[in-house]
């Protein structure tokens, strides 16, 4: 336990999700714990606006991805979609990540900032803070890119050739669309809401679909970096959660 961290249940929490796993549904919970931890190194060092506010944003966007897990929430079907997959081997670890990426920012970020704002508040009150985490996450990648690096070679000519700019881009792309969609939803009354946020997860798993199985020549080219990828997964999700392992 991280004594003396607001963030210490949820660090444990996705930890322990992490080294739980036995196949590649460690590996986003891993990433996301470190995430979360350098999320309470920021609080604590005053980067937030109201770091009391974004400690509580954090813990409820983590019950977003946990609650499944322990039966406190109904899993998507865009999660459905990763986990089905996660004992699949010929999957590369960075679509197992994209996979988890996809569905926590593209499906549960929305929903999480519209719960948080309210029905009477508007979402602007907590654009500060949510940009603010862009900066977080930007500051965890090179971290988490060098530790992928280790069990997974073919990652560290990828980052020298820009793959490390393109990643922070689409991840802060995909932050953009979910603060459309809170924008979106928001706006909505709560028969209307629960069909959008209906076609939201049907969109999320579509992506799902596009990054398990790449149009064209992808399919082929990606059969040889999984190669040079290490194969057990839990020494995966123990590289990818760094100090936190």
């Amino acid at each position: 336990m991280y004594v003396g961290s607001v963030l210490a249940p949820t660090i444990e929490r996705l930890r322990a999700v992490a080294l739980e796993a036995d196949d590649a549904s460690g590996f986003f919970a891993a990433m996301y714990a470190r995430v979360t931890d350098r999320v309470q190194t920021a609080i604590a060092e005053g980067r937030f606006g109201d770091g009391e506010k974004m400690a509580h944003f954090t813990r409820t966007f983590a019950d977003w991805y946990l609650g499944p897990r322990d039966g406190s929430r109904v899993r998507p079907a865009c999660w459905e979609a990763a986990d089905d997959v996660s004992g699949d081997r010929k999957l590369l670890i960075v679509q197992h990540l994209l996979l988890g990426i996809n569905a926590h920012v593209n499906h549960d970020l929305p929903q999480v900032v519209v719960d948080l704002a309210g029905g009477g508040t508007s979402l602007y009150v907590l654009r500060p803070d949510f940009d603010a985490m862009n900066d977080i996450l930007a500051e965890t990648q090179p971290d988490v890119l060098r530790d992928l690096g280790r069990v997974a070679g073919w990652t560290q000519l990828a980052v020298s050739r820009g793959g490390g700019r393109v990643f922070n881009f689409s991840l802060n792309s995909a932050r953009d669309q979910a603060w459309q969609s809170a924008q979106r939803i928001h706006r909505l009354d709560d028969a209307e809401r629960a069909s959008e946020v209906a076609e939201l997860d049907r969109l999320v798993s579509v992506l799902a679909h596009l990054i398990t199985q790449p149009s064209g020549p992808f399919p082929w080219l990606l059969a040889i970096p999984r190669w040079l990828e290490q194969d057990n997964p839990r020494v995966v999700t123990s590289q990818l959660l760094g100090h936190l392992a």
